[in-house]
């Protein structure tokens, strides 16, 4: 073997040796369950922020920092992989929900202008890009494609549990308020990215929420 050929492997070695840290662990993560975490966290932010259509595989894969091949053992398509996105964001967004309802347990009346409260503060962050699952819909015309049909049952579920706060917060027409503050949720999402962050269209939804709340429940307006 000559001397250069030898000097070549050698320097191949040291600089695998000295790599940067990060590069020598993207190579490890490209099986198993940490793949399928870092092609969902990479997902997560490419879909939520530039939309799914406009974001390919190949950019997840670069994001996520594993090869092709690692993806496509995780998920079968795109699709599947969209899929899962909202089966992720679904999860983050119940967990919102929850957390605020959480605030003022047995007072659900209280429990409903919490949350918008809460929605109102994460609305006008610089970063919020509206309801990931109102993206979505946006995105796919078909209704009948699955990713629409997971959308309609995210909002059907939000709406069951806002009726069942109406019920117990002794509204006199518990479907209609969860309808009206349905709606306004739907607005705050949309005012988000046509107006700009922390405007006052945002701003205003929990007063409204606090007269729609106290029309329909027979209280006075929280300030």
């Amino acid at each position: 073997m000559s001397e250069s050929h030898t000097s070549k492997r050698a320097g191949s070695r040291a600089a695998s040796a000295t790599a940067p840290a990060s590069r020598r662990v993207r190579a490890t993560q490209t099986t198993g369950p940490e793949a399928q975490q870092h092609l969902l966290r990479a997902a997560d932010e490419l879909f939520y922020r530039d939309g799914v259509r406009a974001v390919g595989v190949d950019a997840v894969v670069e994001r996520a920092g594993v090869n092709k091949m690692s993806l496509y053992r995780q998920f079968s398509s795109k699709d599947e992989l969209v899929m899962a996105y909202l089966e992720r964001k679904d999860a983050q967004f119940f967990g919102y929900v929850e957390k605020s309802f959480a605030k003022h347990p047995g007072e659900p009346a209280k429990q409903l202008q919490q949350y918008f409260d809460d929605l109102a503060a994460r609305a006008s962050l610089e970063d919020y890009r509206g309801c990931p699952f109102v993206n979505v819909a946006v995105e796919f015309s078909d209704t009948e494609h699955a990713a629409r049909q997971f959308v309609f049952r995210n909002k059907e579920r939000l709406l069951a549990r806002l009726t069942e706060l109406a019920t117990a917060a002794g509204a006199d027409d518990p479907e209609m308020l969860a309808n009206a503050l349905a709606l306004l949720i739907e607005g705050v999402y949309a005012a988000s990215q046509t107006y700009r962050a922390g405007s006052g269209p945002v701003l205003a939804a929990p007063k409204a929420a606090a007269l729609l709340i106290a029309a329909a429940c027979g209280a006075k307006p929280a300030s």
